[in-house]
């Protein structure tokens, strides 16, 4: 960090003056983040590779931590970068200003941890994999560093969902109802997913489309019910839960979501699996109904009949999302509330497992933080 800086604002009713202390980066005003890399990831090629050099004018890749060393060696001659053993040394080093963590790998919330205490700012782009407890343990150590944290949320930013919150706005009215289903293959590996095969993506892939969902109803919910199907010998595990979610204060009284996520069908069904496949979202509003294929089809009906939009022509989302990443981190405002964002939706799934096992609705929290 830099030296301290001050500003000095008016009182309260225009009386005395109140003078705040900030630290100021040693790299404000530069145009430039130098940023170290940990795990590459397996859409590094496809997705951030990319953007990262649409940006060169704002990003500056200067250290790659990478367990697998041959995609460390290609990352690094790339952006001419330097290879580092480790992530404490990464976010230690002095010409870094920001992490990415795109694959943390079997290292879990460590790296990020590590990031915290350096000081430096951080964009989770591998998913938070995290259990409640752990999230929670991040969200102290992120606020206590005082240090901007993103998540990569790419449903929420979308082109076909930011152009739904217009509709909504506009013409279709509140949402009274949505329906959001996610069916995966047994070898699965999409856009927006890291193409794990472990059980646990399908909890992961649950907690994004919880948080989708919430962005999109933009109200906080207050209560869930859960649902699960075993797997026939699978030592407990699911291949398909689903949750309901009531955003009413009373019961029945407002709206409803239901999401799925099922990983059912077998590899060697490839046919079947891309068999009529529905719509990633489906929104009923007070004034038409709206379905969304990511990350860039959007239908919708209302009285006038039906409307199609293809927004193709929309700048990638992780330009726009890395985009986000450089505003907040040259911003004197902390950002954390994607973080809180994840701690919600991860209880939100945790709760629906219980409500499973309990046989019984659960209640939520309705405020974050």
């Amino acid at each position: 960090m830099g030296p301290r800086g001050d500003i000095i604002t008016g009182g309260p009713g225009g009386g005395a003056q109140v003078t705040l202390t900030v630290q100021i980066p040693k790299w404000r005003g530069k145009m430039k983040i130098r940023l170290g890399l940990v795990g590459a990831g397996d859409t590094w090629q496809q997705r951030h590779g990319p953007a990262l050099r649409a940006l060169a004018d704002r990003f500056e890749l200067r250290a790659v931590c990478e367990p697998i060393g041959h995609r460390a060696c290609q990352v690094a001659d790339e952006f001419h970068a330097e290879t580092v053993s480790g992530f404490h040394a990464l976010a230690r080093r002095e010409d870094v200003d920001a992490v990415l963590v795109l694959d943390p790998g079997w290292f879990g919330s460590l790296p990020l941890l590590a990031a915290c205490e350096a000081g430096k700012a951080v964009y989770c782009g591998g998913g938070l994999d995290l259990a409640g407890d752990q999230l929670e343990t991040l969200r102290q150590h992120v606020k206590g560093a005082g240090v901007a944290f993103m998540a990569e949320f790419v449903r929420r930013h979308a082109p076909a969902t930011l152009r739904l919150r217009e509709l909504i706005a506009t013409q279709l009215g509140p949402p009274r109802l949505i329906f959001c289903h996610r069916r995966l293959g047994g070898d699965y590996r999409g856009p927006f997913s890291n193409g794990r095969a472990e059980p646990a993506r399908l909890q992961k892939e649950l907690i994004e489309l919880v948080d989708w969902c919430c962005y999109v109803m933009q109200v906080p919910p207050h209560r869930v019910t859960g649902m699960a199907h075993g797997t026939p010998g699978g030592k407990g595990e699911s291949d398909y839960q689903m949750l309901s979610l009531d955003f009413a204060p009373q019961p029945g009284e407002g709206p409803v979501a239901q999401i799925s996520c099922g990983r059912y069908i077998p590899p060697r069904w490839e046919e079947a699996a891309s068999y009529r496949l529905l719509a990633g979202m489906q929104v009923v509003c007070q004034e038409g109904i709206a379905f969304v294929d990511l990350p860039s089809t959007l239908v919708w009906f209302n009285e006038a009949g039906r409307h199609q939009e293809i927004l193709d022509s929309e700048r990638p989302v992780n330009e726009q999302l890395l985009t986000q990443f450089h505003r907040a981190v040259t911003s004197l405002v902390q950002r954390t509330s994607d973080l809180d964002d994840a701690c919600q939706a991860t209880t939100i799934v945790e709760l629906a497992q219980r409500s499973f096992k309990e046989g019984r609705r659960a209640e939520l929290p309705t405020t974050k933080g």
